[in-house]
């Protein structure tokens, strides 16, 4: 069996103790089963995002035409996007 040793901060040390023991038990151990289904979860979700990046291999043609439907110009998509991250700056001011 393999050791791993890792630094994180202590709120989420914290936090990732309470958790696993709460769940596995307050008993030896708990940490390794907590640590080992976190790692192993999360080598599925990078492994498919790999896998998905790996088998494009030309990025740029990947995305050619996606927008082919739009009948704007980027200028005037930027200009969108600009008013709409006003309004969304606007709308958190007011409800803070």
């Amino acid at each position: 069996m393999g050791g791993i040793k890792v630094y994180i901060s202590d709120g989420l040390e914290k936090r990732f103790r309470e958790m696993a023991m709460r769940l596995y038990g307050y008993g030896r151990g708990s940490l390794s089963i907590a640590s080992e289904k976190a790692f192993t979860a999360w080598l599925s979700q990078v492994s498919e995002v790999l896998d998905v990046a790996e088998s494009i291999e030309d990025p740029v043609e990947a995305i050619y035409g996606m927008l082919s439907h739009v009948k704007k110009t980027g200028v005037e998509l930027q200009h969108e996007a600009r008013e709409a991250r006003a309004r969304k700056t606007l709308e958190h001011r007011t409800s803070a």
